[in-house]
């Protein structure tokens, strides 16, 4: 476990910058996706910032933004798509 930390801190301090600030931002998300889950009126902010954090992610670090525009269209549709159904068996 010890010699985990230093090897942690030599990935940390090698990561290029815009991969340290997408890292703040999904961490800065997710630190206020947990204050907005005690309101239940808020279903749509967190469902927001859940589909703001999937696609930070399989855009930086999945490497998202050099595949084709297909997979590009075809990931967010489908992240419409099911918060569209996740709102509409909320509501009913």
């Amino acid at each position: 476990m010890a010699a985990d930390i230093p090897y942690t801190l030599f990935i940390f301090l090698t990561m290029k910058r815009t991969h340290i600030i997408t890292l703040v931002i999904l961490l800065s998300l997710t630190i206020l996706t947990a204050i907005c889950a005690g309101f239940n009126q808020l279903l749509f902010l967190i469902l927001a910032l859940s589909a703001i954090k999937l696609l930070l992610v399989a855009f930086q670090f999945m490497e998202l933004k050099k595949a084709h525009n297909f997979w590009k269209v075809f990931l967010t549709l489908i992240l419409v798509i099911i918060i569209l159904i996740i709102i509409t068996v909320k509501i009913l």
